[in-house]
């Protein structure tokens, strides 16, 4: 599993901004390390903390750095020199608060450090899928690397994606939980898929918007799904009955909201 490290000018930001990704994942959660603050009391950031933090949580999977400012940048890339690990350590231009809690979640599905950082990246999409027509800037759709395209030969892909077709199961249902698939569900579903050998991909009928990746925390948000609205659930894959029927019952069940 990949590790994470948190650098912030704010010792307080960064704690909350780690508490808010940590309840979306359950009691195995990835290793997070914080560098925060410039010492007792003194806002800023320090490079012989972030290497010591990146050291801290590195296991071989790879590191995953979050910036908040823009001297946290500079701290950031400084201490890629102090470093003793030599896991591949990426700082990420992704949003600090989405792009954390995208890539805790996609991570402790045991994605890799190339998929997390994509997501990572792609975090603002919700957000700006969910606000389009409300200001200049244009939506941006989710990053298209958050479904599963490693077959880079376009003819085996094309014979690929025609059999896969033949095989596809679907179903839909409504959903009955009060906010519809906000944080918590996509959070739920990425983790549910996680070990689970199929392609899954999620579309809101009532809307039309999809379909996104199921294993995309981003993707399944940028839906804006609400109550009531009916999804389809699409698998392709060993397992692809599984999935559908997985996320069938959780649909049922509220994803866990509706209390008992």
């Amino acid at each position: 599993m990949i590790g994470i490290v948190v650098v912030s000018h704010s010792p307080a930001l960064a704690r909350a901004a780690v508490d808010l990704s940590l309840e979306m994942v359950g009691e195995s959660p990835p290793a997070i390390a914080i560098a925060a603050g410039a010492g007792e009391g003194v806002i800023g950031t320090d490079a012989v903390k972030v290497a010591e933090a990146i050291d801290e949580v590195a296991s071989g999977d790879g590191v995953l750095v979050f910036m908040d400012l823009g001297s946290a940048v500079l701290s950031g890339t400084m201490a890629t020199e102090f470093m003793t690990t030599r896991d591949e350590v990426r700082l990420t231009d992704s949003p600090f608060v989405e792009g954390l809690i995208a890539a805790v979640v996609l991570a402790n599905a045991g994605a890799s450090l190339d998929e997390v950082d994509r997501e990572a990246r792609a975090a603002m999409g919700a957000k700006q899928s969910q606000l389009a027509g409300q200001g200049e800037a244009p939506a941006v759709e989710p990053a298209a690397a958050s479904v599963d395209s490693s077959n880079s030969d376009s003819s085996a892909a094309s014979s690929n994606a025609a059999t896969a077709a033949l095989f596809e199961i679907s179903a839909e249902a409504p959903l009955i939980n009060p906010d519809g698939l906000h944080s918590r569900p996509a959070a739920a579903i990425v983790q549910a898929l996680a070990k689970v050998e199929a392609k899954v991909t999620i579309t809101d009928v009532t809307s039309g918007k999809g379909p996104v990746a199921a294993n995309s925390l981003i993707g399944i948000m940028s839906l804006g799904a609400t109550k009531d609205h009916v999804v389809k659930f699409s698998a392709t894959g060993a397992a692809a009955q599984d999935a559908v029927d997985l996320l069938v019952a959780m649909a049922a069940d509220g994803f866990g909201e509706l209390g008992s």
